[in-house]
């Protein structure tokens, strides 16, 4: 279970603010049903939804969200969600996106800010203005449990677009990471453009001239001030960060496939192999312990707060094979990850009841 408190321990998976558990909220009224009992079955008190600062885990979020879906009966409930989302439910950076000149210039500042209020281990989400596709990524592999993740992220950045210009029509296509699942219709029809499945990311495809369009909410000094704002917050973020920090930040989604190297870090991070291995030291670690200690995190994050199998975590931490992953958590946790895994299922249903 997550900290009870109003700001919970940090996720190696990532957390979310809960501003988007409200909008999850306002889906499930949306639909017909009512969301207090499910809320107090994931302990999200109104004193913690009202923390604007506070978070829950994406795991956490994932599993609210399948619960969600088996109350409502909507698959589709993440464009639902993204239907509902208004600029403010992202915060500072959605109000600065309200008054930007341009519509490309707003979505911009949704996606560089997106790290105030949602923190992903695969990565952040990005936009290319030239172009104007934009990606979110999300954690693999996926299942009932991380769909609608996606389609809320996409859905929201499609209603801000249209919310934006006044047009109904905003994008020139969709694509979409996980396989089809039987939605195709529902989804071309939302999305107003062809949609593909089982794609190579997930992304959005600005219609032609789209980014250019004025902002119906356009208002220049309060654009300049709130987008001021939103980059303090986001130094002062940062700037609590380490060099640890910012080498975890960059290892979880090189892992996969084992596709991860100190050469390759070093690159991501702007430096020289030998400068970060030099200030790996300084604060008392190498990258060979960092990545053992990032993959420990992670692999616990993975079994208590998923349902992966061990060969698709085994590949996720970029193990050569599923017994390499299991003799590694043996020796950093003492016991297998199939009967830790039922250990902390059994606790947290104690906890539950």
């Amino acid at each position: 279970m997550d900290n009870p408190k109003l700001i919970p321990s940090r996720n190696t998976l990532g957390d979310i603010s809960v501003l988007y558990v409200s909008v999850m909220a306002r889906a499930i009224q949306y639909e017909g049903a009512d969301h207090t009992d499910l809320y107090r079955q994931f302990n999200l008190d109104p004193e913690r939804l009202a923390a604007p600062d506070a978070r829950i885990s994406i795991p956490r979020f994932m599993r609210l969200g399948q619960a969600a879906i088996a109350l409502t009966g909507n698959r589709a409930l993440g464009l639902t969600m993204g239907q509902l989302t208004r600029p403010v439910d992202a915060g500072l950076a959605g109000l600065a996106a309200q008054a930007a000149a341009t519509a490309g210039q707003g979505l911009a500042n949704l996606i560089e800010y997106a790290l105030l209020t949602s923190r992903n281990s695969r990565g952040h989400p990005r936009l290319d203005l030239t172009t104007g596709q934009a990606d979110f990524y999300s954690i693999r592999p996926y299942n009932i449990f991380n769909y609608f993740v996606v389609d809320s992220v996409l859905a929201a950045w499609t209603q801000f677009l249209r919310s934006a210009t006044g047009q109904p029509f905003v994008l020139s296509r969709v694509t979409i990471e996980y396989p089809s699942q039987g939605l195709d219709a529902v989804f071309e029809e939302w999305f107003g453009c062809p949609v593909v499945f089982g794609a190579s990311s997930n992304s959005i495809y600005l219609a032609p001239g789209l980014a250019a369009m004025a902002c119906d909410g356009a208002q220049p000094a309060m654009h300049r001030k709130l987008t001021d704002e939103c980059a303090g917050l986001l130094r002062k973020l940062r700037s609590g960060w380490g060099v640890k920090d910012s080498v975890t930040e960059k290892l979880a989604p090189l892992l996969q496939g084992g596709t991860m190297t100190l050469d390759r870090v070093a690159a991501e991070l702007g430096v020289a192999p030998w400068t970060l291995q030099r200030q790996l030291a300084s604060e008392g670690t190498g990258f060979r312990q960092l990545v053992d200690d990032t993959r420990r995190e992670l692999a616990l994050d993975y079994i208590r707060e998923t349902r992966l199998s061990l060969a698709e975590i085994a590949w996720l931490l970029g193990f050569s094979n599923p017994a390499a992953f299991q003799k590694a958590y043996k020796r950093w946790f003492k016991v297998s990850p199939g009967e830790h895994r039922k250990q902390l299922v059994s606790r947290l249903r104690a906890d539950v009841g």
